[in-house]
């Protein structure tokens, strides 16, 4: 599981938001959360809850090898 760390994760979020290639609006509406969330997250003013993080996990793992290129540029620890 990620661990909440700002400013990897709104980076993260960024980053599998452009390679689903959606707009914030786009995203948020998959995440269950609101334009604004999603913009103060990307922009380090958030971080997101844990509900959300696992759904950004989720999201991630679904994308296969490039989410594990995505995890490993934000979060290299992990591997």
């Amino acid at each position: 599981m990620l661990v909440a760390e700002q400013p990897k994760i709104g980076q993260l979020v960024r980053a599998l938001r452009q390679e689903l290639r959606l707009t914030q609006e786009k995203f948020a509406a998959q995440l269950g959360v609101t334009f604004p969330t999603i913009n103060r997250w990307e922009n380090g003013r958030a971080t997101p809850s844990p509900l959300a993080l696992e759904k950004i996990y989720q999201m991630v793992w679904q994308l296969g090898e490039r989410g594990q290129v995505l995890l490993t540029q934000y979060f290299p620890e992990v591997e």
